[in-house]
């Protein structure tokens, strides 16, 4: 696909998200024509002016077919990516259904000569006590989320389409931190803003959690990456630095010259801080920050080794540490936070 790709069109879903949104940007600055498919209620203020914008749902098959008769390159990110829903059947409509409809089009059409698929770390499962790589199965003896869930599924789905001769490369980010948006799918930013805040006074947990931290800029290079060098029907773990949230606490406090969180907060009580939140949320609409599922997950160890995408697509996650400062300070520079002062390196 080299030497080709500044005439190839991009079809990209889950564009208006947070990963998505950045990885417009970085396409459009490598001289790509992206189009973008948006529903009409998405917040469109995180993508390039020059994106053409086709408007549909990944959950109605006639708008993916009017979106992608022109395009070579589909990377295909839209997924609700939440911990908790009062709703959980969007996890089955939206990301399993979504993808079918995905492949079903491609089929159709017929132009596609790649499709990048974002999965997650969680379609891998729990590693709990060792590092794996892309040859890990999920168990499926037990699921944290919904979501999680969700994502096991499509990754079979996925999987068997490789094997069906679909022109598909799968990347499994690790928890996607950094600047651009404070979403669910930026827990990192989340929990920082309440630490320092004062409203997540300790640590969380034990810490014995571990998760593979990804920098957003490192996995929207790992996905261009994916697109061009990676090979058709491979997978690639998109993840980073492993460390605990407890870890990053302690890496934040250090960065800002503030003091490290004096007691531990067992996850029986943010647990049942989460039932609470629940509850709320059923009578307000407003999705909890913390719920349940979250702290399901932090029960467990989730490390992943990107050995593979170094390797095959020269891929370069930074430093959590690296990474933390860059997010501090534009945490401080909106007003979330207020620090004094963040050292840098």
């Amino acid at each position: 696909m080299e030497g080709e790709e500044g005439m190839k069109k991009i079809l990209v879903t889950g564009a208006s998200g947070y990963l998505g949104g950045k990885l417009c940007h970085a396409l459009h600055r490598q001289g790509y024509s992206v189009k973008v498919l948006v529903r009409r209620t998405s917040d469109l203020s995180a993508l390039p002016p020059t994106s053409e914008i086709v408007y549909g749902d990944i959950t109605d098959f006639s708008s993916l077919l009017s979106a992608l008769p022109d395009c070579s390159v589909v990377f295909h990110l839209a997924a609700v990516v939440e911990p908790w829903l009062p709703d959980p059947s969007k996890f089955t409509s939206v990301n399993v259904e979504g993808l079918k409809n995905m492949l079903k089009a491609l089929k159709q059409t017929n132009t596609v000569e790649k499709l990048i698929y974002t999965s997650s770390f969680f379609a891998l499962g729990p590693t709990d006590g060792a590092v794996a790589d892309e040859n890990q199965v999920h168990h499926e003896k037990f699921f944290c989320t919904e979501y999680e869930k969700s994502k096991v599924t499509t990754d079979k789905i996925a999987r068997q389409a490789a094997s069906d001769g679909v022109p598909i490369t799968i990347v499994y980010p690790g928890v996607i931190y950094g600047p651009g948006k404070v979403t669910a799918g930026n827990a990192v930013a989340n929990m920082l803003v309440e630490r320092f805040n004062g409203r997540l006074p300790g640590y969380v947990g034990n810490g014995k959690d571990k998760f593979s931290f990804s920098h957003v800029d490192d996995v929207v290079a790992g996905h261009i990456a994916a697109m061009k060098k990676g090979k058709i029907g491979e997978r690639y773990l998109l993840t980073g630095e492993i460390a605990s949230f407890n870890q990053v606490f302690d890496m934040a406090a250090v960065i800002t010259s503030t003091r490290k969180p004096m007691f531990s907060i067992p996850l029986w009580v943010i647990e049942a801080y989460g039932w609470f939140s629940v509850l709320l949320s059923r009578i307000t609409g407003k999705l909890p920050i913390i719920s349940p599922p979250t702290v399901y997950c932090l029960r467990h160890q989730w490390e992943y080794s990107c050995e593979k995408a170094i390797m095959e697509l020269d891929y370069k996650p930074r430093s959590l540490r690296e990474g933390l400062a860059e997010v501090l300070l534009w945490l401080k520079n909106l007003g979330l936070i207020r620090l004094v002062g963040i050292e840098k390196d």
